[in-house]
């Protein structure tokens, strides 16, 4: 195969992943597509490098997590601050990340991902990198540029928000 069958064959196994976390970390379809792009340009510019390496995959994680939150950067003006929404209320989430982790049937896994979507920006994203990219607290402020205190904050008020939204869905 020519180099660019191989980009296309690599591009086409692992686009959805790419994607995917796109759209969670960014909960719109739209910008999460134009990240998946810019990702497969950089991937394109570095394939002699990474286009056999088994590290592929996390690489390719990496770069889409580090664009999404700068694009999520730019526009920090417009995530809505917690002191704006409605409390939530206490909650026991103590099962929640194993609820997160545990594999969902198909139509629970695509609500799961609607609410994730819908979430403001500030708990969705601390969320995502917590429970779905496996990053600690320390990194997600770290990366984010907040203290551990409101990343915990965010991650605590964030589950509030998703189990509100999923227990609406459910019959």
């Amino acid at each position: 195969m020519t180099d660019p069958q191989q980009f296309e064959v690599f591009m086409r196994n692992h686009q959805d992943m790419v994607f995917a976390t796109a759209v969670r970390l960014l909960g719109n379809t739209a910008d999460a597509e134009d990240i998946a792009q810019a990702v497969f340009v950089k991937a394109c510019e570095r394939f002699a490098e990474i286009g056999s390496s088994p590290t592929a995959g996390g690489w390719l994680r990496t770069v889409a997590t580090n664009l999404c939150l700068n694009h999520l950067a730019r526009y920090r003006r417009r995530w809505r601050f917690f002191s704006e929404m409605r409390d939530a209320g206490d909650g026991n989430t103590g099962d929640f990340a194993e609820s997160l982790a545990a594999p969902e049937p198909a139509d629970r896994q695509e609500a799961l991902e609607q609410a994730l979507r819908k979430l403001p920006d500030a708990q969705r994203v601390p969320l995502v990198l917590f429970h779905f990219e496996g990053m600690s607290y320390d990194e997600i402020a770290a990366r984010s540029g907040v203290s551990v205190g409101k990343v915990k904050t965010d991650i605590h008020r964030g589950r509030l928000a998703l189990k509100r939204k999923l227990e609406l869905l459910e019959p």
